[in-house]
This record gives structure tokens, C-alpha cells and sequence, in this order.
């Protein structure tokens, strides 16, 4: 069964807000074995909501619409699913006494708006909200379901979870969806699709979906079967020819991030890392101190953002700042070797470049970077010119630099 997400209200379509009730209901429904083909936000706008209820019953089993449901003039959930349905909506005077009855426990006097919660759409099932005003509604038509859940996230996972959950245990076939998420570093995506889609392209199942970030490449596999047993043998099928075409790039079978694989291997290792940063300003040491329980391997870093700070926090020479500039081999393997001598950490990590927008030159144009990994066996330096705005370069910069302490650690 297929299943699509509405979310309903013009606060959504703003900056300030971000729909998670979708991400949290795509994983309860995953978990049903149920796929979320769709999903899209629609603001306070009664013929626009219609228009999406009504495509989206016409083409999956399953439409959840969530939010919409208050008792101001905005509201329009009820409503836009009575009209898509072709259906009328009946006042319900026990859902208004309740409603009454909830605001006098509260020492308050009920508004006269809050009545409009009390419509029910003509042969909906009553979703009681235990931790709201606003009851759901659970809809049967022509084959399909239309749940209408409340928009607050509380309210939500509640309802969800109480009313719906074992209404849907009762109609969604018995399947189960498993997945392989593998991450790579050092190679593009353009690169990547090429390599292996002559594996994937021959399966409908699972379904493989490629999804690039700055030097991270993520391949989802997606199979639906009866059995948790079939599922994980067409996955094998798959996985395993991609796997030997990507090889080494592939550092996450899992999902985890490049700064978790490396974590763990610092703690397998007994191993310490310590960082000098110039253009990242940070970002490598909070990428390492984001995961519990870093302090078993990360000793601390610089922010070397200045060539006076280069010197006097990891030894960087005027002579080697004079001769070969800030952004350069040299500059980046003495402050990866002064981090280390200066922390006493196994390795140490540095980052010296040109993140932009200004400031480049010929010699170090706007994207060069170096980036520098030391041991006791001695340093190493590799030089990227990256493309795009500051945070772009500045992401590549800190995933290069983990991949390389990673290939250093395993021999790579």
C-alpha cells in the first residue's frame, strides 16, 4: 500500500516553521510496511486543499492530513476534505460539551469558535484527542483512508499512535520494508550513478535513490517484500555488486555520519585526534564533539584563523608563513605536526584555505584548500580546490579532512 502526506496551514509555508509530523509518521507507516509516496505542505487555502485531497485518494490507499483542525476562521481541514469527498459535515453537540466541559476544568470560559471542532464529516470515525480540542476524524472512501490528525506534534503522536496505528494494523497487507544506506566519500554523484546503475537499474525492487551533499554521497536501497528474510536477500542481491564497485569509498553501511565512523575508529584504535583549523573556524571539532562520547578520543584544536595565531598556537614559522603564504602544503603540515606535538594526540587533522566569497587570489584562488593529517609515522597533505559558496567549501573541507584521517587509520 501506498500512502500520501498533506500538511495543512500557511504557517508551514514559512522559514520559521518545519514539518516534522511528516518524518515522524513516514516512519510509523514504514514500519507498517506502508511506502510514503508523496508528500507536500498546503497553506490555509480551501479549493487548494480539495484539489490535493482529491488526487491524492484517487491514487493511494492512504492520505493523512494533518493540522488545520483549530476553531478559527483559517481552519479549513474539515471543511476541504467534506468537499473533496463529496460528503456534509454534522454538528456533534456531545463533542462541543466536551469541548465545554475541558475549558471549565481550566477555569475558562469556552469561545463561541470552538464549536466549529465539533463537525464531523457525514460517516468519519470519531478520533478522540486526549492531549488537545481538536478530535480527528478517520475517513473511508472507495477504497482509501483519509485520516485528519491535529497539527501540534503532542496531539499527533498521540492520536496517531492510540487510534490509528491499530485501525491500520487491521487493513495494511502484512509487509515489511528494509533498508541499506551506504555513504561515500570521495567521489561525485554524477561519477557515482554512472559506476553503478547498470546494477540498480535492473530492479524495480528495491528502489534506489541517490542523495549528494558536499563530498557525501548517500545510496538508499528500499526493498518491500512479505518477509523480513526475502527483503534482506534482495537487498544482498543488490547491495552487494554496488558494494565491490565502490570499494573503499564506501565508509557507512548503516547510515552513520563520516564523524561517527571515525569515532569508532579512534575508540577500536585506543587512538587520540587533535585539530587546527583556519577556514572552517571550528567545524571539524564540532563535527567530532557532535557525537556521545567524544571525550574518549578528541583531545581539543586551534582556531588558527590569522597567521599570528598559526604561530603562536602550533609553532607555524614567520619564515613558512613568509615564503609560501597562509593557504599552502607547507603551512598546513606544520600545523598539523605543531597540533599534535602541542596536544600529544595520535593524530592531528589541519585545515588551511580560501572559503570566499573575497580574498582569493591567483596563487590561492577562492575554494583552494589543503588539508593536512599527522601521526608518528609523519604528516600528510592533500590540496582540493572546491567549488561553490563559503558553506559549501567549507563542508567539503571538513569531510575531506575526516576521510582522510579515516583512509589513514585503515591503510587506505
Amino acid at each position: 500500500m501506498n500512502a500520501e502526506i498533506v500538511a495543512v496551514g500557511s504557517e508551514m509555508l514559512t522559514p520559521q516553521r518545519v514539518d516534522t509530523n511528516s518524518l515522524y509518521l513516514t516512519g510509523e507507516l514504514n514500519n507498517l510496511g506502508v511506502e510514503v509516496v508523496t508528500k507536500c505542505v498546503i497553506g490555509d487555502h480551501l479549493e487548494r486543499l480539495r484539489d490535493a485531497v482529491r488526487h491524492a485518494i484517487s491514487r493511494s490507499e492512504i492520505l493523512i492530513v494533518s493540522g488545520g483542525l483549530g476553531p478559527t476562521e483559517d481552519d479549513l481541514t474539515r471543511e476541504a476534505v467534506a468537499h473533496a469527498l463529496d460528503r456534509k459535515l454534522h454538528y456533534h453537540q456531545e463533542i462541543a460539551d466536551a469541548l465545554e466541559q475541558r475549558f471549565a476544568r481550566l477555569n475558562r470560559k469556552m469561545a463561541e469558535v470552538n464549536k466549529r471542532q465539533a463537525f464531523i464529516i457525514e460517516g468519519a470515525t470519531i478520533l478522540p484527542n486526549e492531549r488537545g480540542t481538536a478530535p480527528g476524524q478517520w475517513v473511508e472512501e472507495s477504497g482509501a483512508v483519509v485520516m485528519l490528525l491535529p497539527g501540534p506534534p503532542h496531539e499527533l503522536k498521540a492520536m496517531f499512535e492510540r487510534q490509528c496505528l491499530p485501525r491500520l494494523a487491521r487493513i495494511v497487507p502484512q509487509l515489511v520494508i528494509r533498508t541499506i544506506f551506504l555513504r561515500v566519500a570521495g567521489m561525485g554523484e554524477s561519477d557515482l550513478d554512472q559506476l553503478i546503475a547498470p546494477v540498480y537499474k535492473k530492479y524495480v525492487n528495491p528502489a534506489t535513490t541517490i542523495l549528494a551533499a558536499a563530498g557525501d554521497i548517500q545510496v538508499h536501497l528500499r526493498a518491500r517484500c512479505a518477509t523480513v528474510a526475502e527483503a534482506d536477500t534482495l537487498l544482498a542481491e543488490v547491495a552487494g555488486p554496488i558494494e565491490l564497485l565502490l570499494g573503499d569509498r564506501i565508509y557507512s553501511r548503516n547510515g552513520d555520519p563520516l564523524e561517527a565512523v571515525v569515532g569508532d575508529l579512534l575508540r577500536q584504535h585506543h587512538a587520540t585526534v587533535s585539530v587546527a583549523e583556519s577556514c572552517t573556524g571550528g567545524m571539524l571539532g564540532e563535527r567530532f564533539t557532535s557525537e556521545a562520547g567524544s571525550s574518549d578520543y578528541f583531545v581539543g584544536g586551534f582556531i588558527t584563523y590569522t597567521n599570528e595565531m598559526k604561530m603562536a598556537m602550533v609553532g607555524v614559522t614567520p619564515e613558512l608563513l613568509a615564503d609560501h603564504g597562509a593557504v599552502s602544503k607547507e603551512v598546513a603540515e606544520a600545523m598539523a605536526v605543531g597540533a599534535r606535538r602541542r596536544t600529544n594526540s595520535t593524530y592531528a587533522l589541519s585545515i588551511t584555505g580560501v572559503a570566499g566569497p573575497g580574498a582569493g587570489g591567483d596563487s590561492a584562488p577562492v575554494g583552494t584548500t589543503f588539508i593536512g593529517v599527522a601521526d608518528a609515522a609523519g604528516a600528510h597533505v592533500l590540496q582540493r580546490q572546491f567549488l561553490g559558496d563559503r558553506t559549501r567549501i567549507r563542508n567539503f573541507a571538513s569531510q575531506l579532512a575526516l576521510d582522510l584521517l579515516r583512509r589513514r587509520m585503515t591503510g587506505r
